[in-house]
């Protein structure tokens, strides 16, 4: 799941957000689990691996570029960056998950361009669920609409608005903005998002 870090609005505190990034290829999202990416593909799917608009399947152990028509297709690429996920731009709010690719060699790159560079992928699953949506309990980011609950030590984590998850919601987001002055009087959380409106202002559920 996506973990945030926060503190209640009466401590007047707010902790920096916590996100996985590892080297090598993973995956960020509601699982947090790490799989190797494997930039090998027949040719004729793009001149970049995972390129937007392109499909990945899922492996237990790997994820493979495949024709978006293939049975095989489970999630798209929504955004594609060059570098690693830290220095790059933000994926899209409902992001289902991030795929961290490794650099390889031109052995390893069948479009024989000459290299696959780092980079990550955004993905978006092609059937629900959809843990990257408002109040899905997962992806990468904590956006509007998500909810959380307490998890110790001044911590919060996303889980699914609907409460199916096991774990109940205790907190919706119902605002960003860019100060905590900007928050509704009603705010009882403040979880620190990412982009140009860091600061989520969250209420009771």
């Amino acid at each position: 799941m996506g973990v945030v870090c926060a503190l209640l609005a009466l401590l007047a505190a707010l902790l920096t957000g916590c996100q996985n990034s590892t080297d090598g290829a993973t995956t960020d999202g509601d699982s947090r689990l790490s799989n190797e990416v494997a930039p090998t593909r027949p040719s004729g799917y793009g001149a970049a691996f995972l390129s937007v608009d392109e499909c990945s399947s899922f492996g237990k152990t790997s994820f493979t570029e495949v024709s978006c028509t293939s049975e095989r297709a489970a999630a798209r690429v929504v955004a594609r960056f060059d570098g690693a996920v830290g220095d790059g731009p933000l994926c899209p709010g409902t992001t289902d998950f991030v795929l961290h690719i490794s650099e390889q060699s031109p052995s390893s790159d069948e479009d024989g361009d000459g290299a696959v560079p780092q980079g990550y992928a955004c993905m978006r699953n092609l059937t629900p669920p959809h843990p990257g949506d408002p109040g899905g309990g997962g992806g990468p980011r904590t956006i509007v609409g998500d909810c959380v609950y307490s998890s110790g030590d001044g911590q919060v984590r996303e889980t699914p608005c609907d409460g199916k998850s096991g774990k109940k919601p205790e907190y919706e987001v119902t605002k960003a903005t860019a100060t905590r002055a900007k928050c509704p009087v009603s705010t009882a959380l403040y979880v620190q998002l990412q982009g140009e409106k860091p600061v989520g202002c969250a209420r009771p559920v």
